[in-house]
């Protein structure tokens, strides 16, 4: 019969690395070609940060369609007479 032991909080943490961290040891952008300067990065940054960090965009709310348009409520009401039908668009 073998024992088996709980491993301690600092052998956890040795050995396993949370998501986040191995997260950022990652590059978030890597230059392919040419030699940018300091400037040219920090735009490249600041245009990714804010495109990143900005609230995503409202869905566009479709218009209901003919039997279901509001405006159908509010048209005048049909009158009675010769070629009422005919005139009533």
């Amino acid at each position: 019969m073998s024992k088996h032991r709980a491993p301690d909080a600092d052998e956890v943490a040795e050995s396993s690395t949370p998501e986040a961290e191995v997260a950022s040891a990652r590059p978030v952008l890597r230059i392919v070609k040419g030699e940018p300067t300091p400037e040219e990065l920090a735009v490249v940054t600041a245009l990714f940060s804010a495109r990143g960090s900005a609230e995503p965009a409202e869905p566009k709310q479709s218009r209901a369609g003919g039997w279901a348009d509001p405006a159908q409520l509010t048209r005048p009401p049909l009158r009675a007479g010769a070629g009422a039908w005919r005139n009533a668009r």
